[in-house]
């Protein structure tokens, strides 16, 4: 099954897609959003060039596990996900991931204006990636 990983922001959506397996993420090039009809045709493009079967995006809870703002954005964009698409649309704590991102391009020698351009890719990846190895872990009885 492929699965689509969606970094969600206001001005940018990072996106992956696992491989054919559902092992690994990689990345696909960041949507800059621009009207909300652009974004559905990207994503539209992507859902059917890769097959996508279900769409996993970042939920952004807050440290103590609470819902802030961003959540409630983050479900009014998954209520149209689901709409547009008819596809299932999980939505997986990643509190911290675009921190994590830009901590491992930093650490890779990344410069400011690469890392700027990739972040929002990675942290989708790393989204994407945590939900597979999880989906991996319940799937063998180890969760």
């Amino acid at each position: 099954m492929r699965i689509l990983g969606l970094d969600y922001g206001e001005k940018r959506i990072g996106v992956a897609v696992c491989d054919e397996l559902g092992i690994t993420a990689q990345g696909l090039p960041t949507l800059i959003r621009q009207t909300k009809k652009h974004d559905l045709e990207i994503l539209s493009r992507w859902i059917q060039d890769y097959s996508i079967q279900k769409i996993v995006i970042g939920y952004p809870l807050r440290l103590d596990g609470s819902e802030g703002i961003q959540c409630e954005k983050v479900n009014r964009f998954t209520r149209l996900l689901e709409k547009t698409f008819l596809l299932p649309v999980m939505k997986w704590p990643e509190t911290l991931s675009t921190k994590e991102a830009e901590e491992i391009l930093m650490s890779s020698g990344v410069g400011w204006r690469k890392r700027k351009e990739k972040v929002d890719q990675l942290a989708a990846c790393l989204i994407l990636q945590s939900y597979l190895d999880n989906l991996g872990k319940s799937e063998t009885g180890q969760v």
